[in-house]
């Protein structure tokens, strides 16, 4: 097809699958990089350079370990809202290097730019949506509501990684219909939030 370039459309989806895995470390920040990692691993995944080291066997083993307990956590209650502290920055830093990791045919400055600014910056704001989602079922349902989120995160952490592995634009497309949702469970967890206020009484002299 005139005009049509191959390498842009690899490029494209390097970056979709970039930025979907780094919104999926958001959710939860080892099970992303462990099924990035287990792909590259069985080959599946081509790496950028330098990132060799994430499809070894010790690296699967380990980022496996990481996966398990940190989705375990955060099914203790007040230890979840304490890990959302440490996983915010967490996430930032999983989601420049897994995006980086991916993103191949690109100069170094270039990569490393849009590894951080989209791929550390949608990990953070995925990150920063959850824990405000937990304060407030925290509020709302005294932690009783919030192992169904832990377990919807970690689900939504799975099926996004996959999902970017199989079909990256599919996988980013998801990214905006989740925080769509988001934006939508925030706003109305808000309002019924707000204490509503007492009717001014006027006295006559």
């Amino acid at each position: 097809m005139p005009g049509f370039d191959i390498s842009n459309f690899d490029l494209a989806l390097s970056l979709a699958l970039g930025i979907a895995l780094a919104a999926a470390t958001g959710f939860r920040v080892f099970l992303p990089m462990l099924v990035a990692s287990a792909a590259a691993y069985s080959g599946n995944l081509p790496l950028g350079e330098n990132f060799a080291w994430l499809a070894t066997p010790a690296a699967v083993t380990l980022l496996g370990v990481a996966a398990v307990v940190e989705a375990a956590a955060y099914y203790i209650p007040g230890v979840d809202n304490l890990l959302d502290t440490i996983a915010t920055p967490a996430a930032f830093v999983a989601g420049t290097i897994i995006s980086a990791a991916v993103i191949v045919d690109m100069p170094p400055l270039i990569k490393w730019a849009m590894a951080i600014i989209a791929g550390g910056g949608i990990a953070g704001l995925t990150q920063g949506t959850t824990a405000l989602v937990r304060a407030k079922s925290t509020v709302m349902t005294g932690t009783l509501g919030n192992p169904v989120l832990a377990t919807a995160e970690v689900g939504g952490s799975l099926l996004l990684s996959i999902l970017a592995l199989l079909s990256p634009i599919a996988a980013l497309l998801l990214v905006v219909g989740l925080f769509w949702l988001a934006i939508r469970l925030l706003r109305k967890l808000t309002r019924t939030s707000k204490p509503a206020q007492a009717p001014r009484t006027s006295h006559q002299t």
